[in-house]
């Protein structure tokens, strides 16, 4: 018994050495985030007309015309960043029980080029941090368990990234509209008579994102064909993605919603969003 005491001893403060690597890696992670959401915010701004003129859409589909007859005012500044602050809540179940958690975060989006989502959330033994992006050819999801357990860490690979630019694409879509503005890269076709499909092409990257409109072209939800690993086998593969939007508000001239509910298998009866938010403030530039 003796020889163990000193080992006992010296065990709470290697717990406490752990635990203080453990924070500084996090610390890095975050910093590294923050840093990226830096570069994307300093980048040269899209090449855009200076405003909006709904001459701009006359040669695009009904769907696609109405959706940016709404979402962006006449004579509005076109810019494609976006800087978001954002609270709800995150599903850390599944469908039959949710286990819905509280969530805060910011976001930078600056489409095509990339976006970082920042979060914090959780309650008792389930708080969480940690943040989601992609900037060029590089992407990465980091999560942390109370700032001490690595829970989540991926960092890049073409699975990855794929999935990241699915999920750029469809968010500017509603929050930065006049990034989808007809341009090289960009493409617009008719669904059907309320909704339409806009193509995105970027650095070898493809996505398709559909958004069906009101009446009015309010955006009522967006769905896209998203390479995703979510789902029961675990294998990357094309599988639906999507949500619900609604409260639209007008921001620097465009109108963006401030609810937002989505989740995997959208349209199917799998569909269970898992991510609700409230956006509590928006910049466009």
């Amino acid at each position: 018994m003796s020889v163990l005491r000193p080992i006992a001893a010296l065990l709470p403060l290697g717990l406490l050495a752990a635990a203080g690597v453990q924070r500084r890696r996090w610390a890095r992670d975050q910093a590294a985030a923050a840093r990226v959401a830096d570069r994307l915010m300093q980048r040269p701004a899209l090449a855009l007309p200076e405003r909006f003129a709904p001459e701009q859409v006359a040669g695009l589909p009904e769907p696609a015309r109405r959706f940016f007859h709404f979402a962006i005012e006449p004579g509005a500044r076109l810019c494609s960043l976006a800087r978001i602050r954002m609270e709800g809540e995150l599903s850390l179940g599944t469908k039959a029980a949710p286990r819905w958690q509280p969530m805060r975060a910011r976001q930078v989006l600056a489409a095509p080029h990339g976006f970082v989502w920042e979060v914090e959330g959780g309650r008792g033994a389930l708080r969480f941090s940690g943040s989601d992006g992609m900037a060029g050819d590089h992407s990465w999801t980091r999560f942390w368990l109370w700032r001490l357990v690595a829970v989540a860490r991926v960092e890049g690979g073409p699975d990855h990234l794929r999935a990241s630019f699915g999920r750029l694409v469809a968010e500017a879509a509603f929050w930065t509209p006049a990034f989808l503005l007809p341009r090289p890269g960009v493409s617009w076709s008719a669904v059907d008579g309320d909704t339409a499909r806009a193509t995105v092409t970027h650095a070898g990257l493809v996505q398709d994102v559909d958004i069906r409109v009101g009446p009015d072209g309010k955006p009522l939800w967006v769905s896209f064909p998203r390479w995703s690993d979510a789902n029961p086998d675990k294998v990357f593969r094309v599988q639906p993605f999507g949500g619900v939007l609604s409260d639209f508000r007008s921001v620097d001239g465009f109108r963006v919603p401030f609810d937002v509910q989505a989740g995997n298998f959208f349209g199917t009866s799998d569909y269970a969003p898992f991510f609700r938010a409230r956006v509590t403030e928006a910049r466009l530039s």
